[in-house]
């Protein structure tokens, strides 16, 4: 396993968003899992609070397992 870091460019092998490319946002190393920009987006139904005062559907990206990406 190649060892990712924060800001690596990486390529999705496998899955729903094979073949897109981003940057490496964050890493889970216990859970072998990695968060990768604009990719493996979901939704999130959240009530308004102080931070989000509308509230609504808010779309942010999931992690991903490690062996799912490529280093470019």
């Amino acid at each position: 396993m190649p060892r990712l870091k924060r800001e690596d460019r990486v390529l999705v092998i496998s899955g729903d968003d094979k073949g897109k490319e981003g940057r490496v946002l964050a890493v889970f190393p216990k859970k072998n899992r990695v968060l990768i920009e604009g990719v493996n987006m979901i939704k999130r139904h959240t009530k308004p609070n102080q931070q989000n005062q509308t509230g609504g559907i808010i779309e942010k990206e999931a992690p991903i397992h490690v062996s799912n990406v490529r280093v470019i």
